[in-house]
């Protein structure tokens, strides 16, 4: 009797593995409560303002921390989980290392999916970096202003680098540099995956939504970074935003760093470590 070959998996099922993180990572909850520790550790000894309101949605805020001397320029770090979770607290982690060499750090809210659209919390974003524009220095977070996000808040960093600054009075980016850490650039695999069932995009809103398919118009560098042990989507996207950009903007889309032994949850702690290639990276985009 001929054997049938048995079938393989289908698209839906190679992007439902492809964005499942915490599947990817079985020890993720481990990861977790180390950021809650540091972070945890991070409020008690920074004293940071808490909930500074940026717009009107609920979750328009921000934590500042600021060192003990004027800030020498502005981190604005943008909070991954799939824009339906996690908060600023959970990555109060990524602030010591920053305010130790001088700078300020910014930690932002937005406003949740289901109950707001991608598109919403992208403009809330926006409202974030025009609120540090014209009122961070008076708080003590001064320009220049660098942008960061991991995961979703990659995808919400890389937004902003695309953003038309033009329409808000301003004539350029009011920003010196972005970072998108294991960001998301094409949202289309996600309509495929169970996580749409809180995104709910339709092909036109992931395409609309999706950063790769917009011209980089900030003319400052653009850092892409992914750790190494991310699951192949992931580095699919760091590769297919440098391909996207970097013929635009040339030197400007720094080739993709891949961070060595590095999965979705670690990597974005190298930003604890003052002498990571992430955070160095970062450090230097200050410099315009």
């Amino acid at each position: 009797m001929e054997r049938i070959p048995a079938a393989g998996p289908t698209a839906r099922e190679e992007a439902e593995r492809g964005y499942d993180n915490r599947g990817a990572v079985p020890d993720h909850g481990r990861w977790l409560a180390e950021w809650t520790a540091r972070s945890k550790r991070a409020f008690d000894t920074l004293n940071p303002a808490i909930d500074l309101r940026f717009g009107a949605g609920d979750r328009e805020t921000l934590d500042l921390f600021l060192p003990a001397r004027p800030a020498l320029g502005t981190l604005m770090f943008i909070h991954g989980g799939y824009w339906r979770g996690m908060d600023k607290a959970d990555h109060a982690f990524v602030a010591p290392a920053f305010v130790a060499a001088g700078y300020a750090v910014a930690l932002i809210n937005y406003d949740l999916c289901p109950g707001a659209a991608i598109a919403k919390i992208v403009e809330q974003c926006r409202h974030a970096v025009r609120w540090l524009e014209r009122y961070g220095a008076q708080h003590g977070a001064p320009a220049p202003l660098v942008i960061s996000g991991h995961s979703a808040g990659g995808h919400l960093a890389a937004m902003l680098y695309a953003t038309d600054w033009r329409p808000v009075g301003l004539a350029r980016a009011p920003f010196t540099g972005v970072v998108t850490l294991s960001g998301l650039h094409d949202l289309a695999p996600l309509t495929m995956t169970s996580i749409n069932a809180d995104l709910r995009l339709d092909a036109d809103e992931a395409r609309r939504m999706s950063p790769v398919n917009y011209a980089p118009l900030a003319d400052v560098p653009l850092a892409i970074a992914v750790g190494a042990d991310e699951t192949p989507e992931y580095l699919r996207q760091a590769r297919l935003i440098h391909a996207a950009w970097s013929a635009s903007r040339g030197t400007r889309i720094g080739t993709p760093v891949v961070i060595p032994d590095r999965h979705h949850f670690s990597v974005v702690l190298d930003y604890s470590d003052p002498d990571s290639a992430l955070t160095r990276t970062t450090k230097a985009l200050f410099a315009r």
